[in-house]
């Protein structure tokens, strides 16, 4: 099988791809950058350098471009702050997820993931759930066999750029993760490594068809080390 990786350079993207170089199944890893990095080491894995802005206008010749594979898997997301305004931001994690979601699957690929987040939802009031579910919405509709929707909660990792109120919400949502249990499980921060192994998995599971909505006391438990 091939995957394709979109994202490979953010915290749960750099892990996802770790995972996918390392496992056998996968003959071939494409990844889909902006630039092209200074090296790529492994043998297996193509880096692809891609204007997103076309792909989000469905240019032919950017969409013949990508490469074929049986999956993919999205991890591109940015932040208000970091984007500089909610138009930016949207251009992200809506355009540009759905842009290469829509090209793969017009390649060929057959199942989808993408990080997403919790309390995602198209009516949300809060914009950045609103964003992450219309995104998700679009995904649902456009013919893969399996489209996985991974929520999770708080990422618990080691960030290159600061967040100062993430890590207090890490530090406070461990400290009373004990009083987290049944509906509130899904609140707790949740290891990054947990993220990218619980999507990898359920997106190579060919007896999970359809949408799969993983949330993220769910994702802990598939994500864990076995």
């Amino acid at each position: 099988m091939q995957a394709i990786i979109a994202g490979a350079t953010g915290l749960v993207g750099g892990k996802i791809l770790e995972l996918l170089l390392a496992d056998p199944a996968y003959e071939k890893v494409h990844s889909l950058v902006r630039r092209a990095p200074a090296n790529a080491a492994d043998g297996k894995l193509e880096t692809h350098v891609v204007d997103f802005d076309a792909l989000e206008a469905q240019d032919a010749s950017a969409v013949a471009a990508l490469p074929a594979a049986d999956h993919v898997l999205i991890s591109l997301g940015t932040t208000i702050r970091k984007a500089g305004s909610q138009e930016a931001f949207r251009k992200v994690d809506f355009g540009y997820v759905v842009a290469v979601a829509r090209a793969a699957r017009a390649r060929g690929a057959r199942r989808v993931g993408l990080v997403s987040s919790l309390g995602a939802a198209a009516d949300s009031s809060v914009f950045y759930n609103r964003v992450k579910g219309e995104a998700e919405d679009v995904l649902k509709g456009l013919g893969y066999e399996a489209t996985v929707l991974a929520r999770p909660s708080i990422l618990d990792g080691d960030r290159r750029e600061s967040r100062p109120g993430e890590r207090v919400g890490i530090a406070v949502g461990n400290a009373l993760s004990f009083v987290m249990v049944g509906s509130l499980r899904k609140y707790r921060p949740i290891p990054i490594e947990r993220v990218a192994r619980g999507l990898v998995r359920a997106v190579k599971d060919d007896t999970m068809l359809g949408t799969i909505v993983i949330e993220s006391d769910e994702l802990s438990i598939l994500g864990r080390p076995q």
